[in-house]
C-alpha cells in the first residue's frame, strides 16, 4: 500500500478537479484538504511530508467524484463563509452568496448609530442575512421566517450561533393571514426566489442541486415581490425600510411595486460586480 503525504493528497485532489474542468480547482482543492484534515492550508502544506491515513485518502476520492459531478462544494464542506461568518449549509438550503452582502451593507448603513434594531427577515433560508446583521449591529432582535423544513433546520442552527435574539419561525410568507401577526419592525429584509422561467432553463449545473423553491420566482421572477410587498408592508413601524435582494435587471420593476404600495425614498445599490442587486423602500412617517 502506497502512503500519501499531505502534499501529495493536495496535488491529487487538484488534479482530479482540474480534470473535471472546474474553474477554481486549486482553491477548491485547498478547501477540501482543510475539510479533510481540519487544519489551515498553509500549515498543511508547511508540514506537507507528513503521511495521511488511507481512510482519509479514500474519503478524498469520494469527495472529488461528487464534486466532478458538479455537486456543490459548499454542501460537501457543510459550511460556507458569508460576511465573515461560517454558516452551516447543506441540501435543501440556498447557498449564501456574496451578492447578498450588498443588502447587509445597506441595513448596517441605515441603522448606524441606532441603539437597537427590530428586524424581520423573510424567505430566510440559511439565516445568512439576520446572522450577519446581528453580528455587526448592536441589540438586534426580531424574527426570521422560512417555510421549507430542510432550510429551517439550518436557519435554527445559524441563528443559535450568531443571532440568539432572533426567533426562527416556520411559516409561509405568501400567507396574508400569517403576515398580520407581525408588526413594529424597523427593517424587513427579503431575498426571495427571483429567477424567471427562462432562467430556470439555463441554470449552472451546481445550482440545479439547490432547492427550486428558493430559486423560482414565477414566469417573470416577480411573484414574491408583488405579494410580499402587499402582505408585509404593514408589519413595518413608521419610518421603516423594506429591503429586497433582486435579480439582474429587475430594479425598475421592483421599484415600481414599492412605489405602488406607498413607499417613498426608493433606493438601489449595486454589488461588487456593478449589478443593481438591492432595492429598498422607505415607509412614510
Amino acid at each position: 500500500m502506497v502512503t500519501r503525504t499531505r502534499r501529495q493528497l493536495y496535488q491529487r485532489i487538484r488534479q482530479r478537479l482540474t480534470a473535471a474542468n472546474l474553474e477554481d480547482a486549486a482553491a477548491e482543492a485547498g478547501f477540501l484538504l482543510e475539510f479533510l484534515l481540519e487544519k489551515p492550508l498553509p500549515q498543511l502544506l508547511m508540514d506537507g511530508d507528513l503521511p495521511v491515513a488511507e481512510q482519509t485518502v479514500q474519503q478524498a476520492e469520494r469527495l472529488c467524484e461528487q464534486r466532478a459531478n458538479r455537486y456543490p462544494l459548499q454542501y460537501l464542506l457543510g459550511t460556507w463563509e458569508f460576511y465573515g461568518l461560517s454558516l452551516q449549509v447543506g441540501e435543501g438550503v440556498l447557498i449564501p452568496r456574496a451578492d447578498t452582502e450588498t443588502l447587509v451593507d445597506f441595513v448596517r448603513f441605515c441603522r448606524q448609530g441606532e441603539v437597537q434594531t427590530k428586524l424581520l427577515d423573510l424567505c430566510s433560508g440559511s439565516g445568512c442575512i439576520p446572522a450577519a446583521i446581528a453580528a455587526h449591529l448592536p441589540q438586534v432582535t426580531g424574527s426570521a421566517v422560512e417555510w421549507e423544513s430542510a432550510a429551517f433546520y439550518y436557519l435554527q442552527q445559524n441563528l443559535q450561533q450568531y443571532a440568539k435574539e432572533m426567533q426562527p419561525i416556520q411559516g409561509n410568507v405568501l400567507d396574508a393571514v400569517f403576515a398580520k401577526r407581525f408588526s413594529g419592525y424597523d427593517i424587513i429584509t427579503c431575498n426571495p426566489p427571483y429567477l424567471t422561467e427562462t432562467d430556470m432553463q439555463v441554470l449552472q449545473p451546481e445550482v440545479t442541486f439547490e432547492p427550486e423553491t428558493a430559486l423560482y420566482g414565477g414566469t417573470d421572477g416577480l411573484d414574491f415581490y408583488r405579494q410580499v410587498t402587499v402582505y408585509w408592508k404593514d408589519a413595518l413601524a413608521a419610518g421603516g425600510w423594506l429591503v429586497y435582494e433582486i435579480g439582474m435587471g429587475q430594479e425598475q420593476a421592483v421599484a415600481e411595486i414599492l412605489w405602488q404600495n406607498g413607499f417613498s425614498d426608493v433606493v438601489q445599490r449595486i454589488d461588487a460586480g456593478g449589478i443593481v442587486r438591492m432595492v429598498a423602500g422607505h415607509q412614510k412617517l
